[in-house]
């Protein structure tokens, strides 16, 4: 079976913290990289990052050092560190594979406003 359940969004202000947690099915947290993707209001599906198995990230130019990336293996969970949260931060949240399977979750929803 293949499950991505994110959670952790919220409102918050500009310059705010919050930290998401992906919950994957463990055959599929165990031998896929994972990415972390954003759908903003009326715009296509993006990459925010991603992560392998060994833990080396990668993260888009937009969030580059205010984001970041780690996994809890034990857990099956990867989580997404947001700092400096910019209005144009808010999206609905998804992590899936990455190249992404045809098994979204539902997102967890981040708004960034004052």
């Amino acid at each position: 079976q293949v499950q991505f359940v994110e959670s952790g969004g919220d409102l918050v202000q500009p310059g705010g913290s919050l930290r998401l947690s992906c919950t994957v099915s463990r055959n599929i947290f165990s031998t896929n990289v994972i990415g972390w993707y954003r759908q903003p209001p009326g715009k296509y599906r993006e990459q925010v990052g991603t992560i392998t198995t060994g833990g080396r990230t990668v993260l888009a130019e937009p969030v580059m050092g205010r984001f970041r990336i780690f996994r809890e293996n034990n857990k099956n969970t990867v989580w997404l560190q947001m700092n400096d949260l910019k209005p144009e931060d808010t999206a609905v949240y998804y992590c899936n594979a990455a190249p992404a399977l045809d098994a979204w979750g539902q997102g967890t929803q981040v708004t960034v406003s004052s």
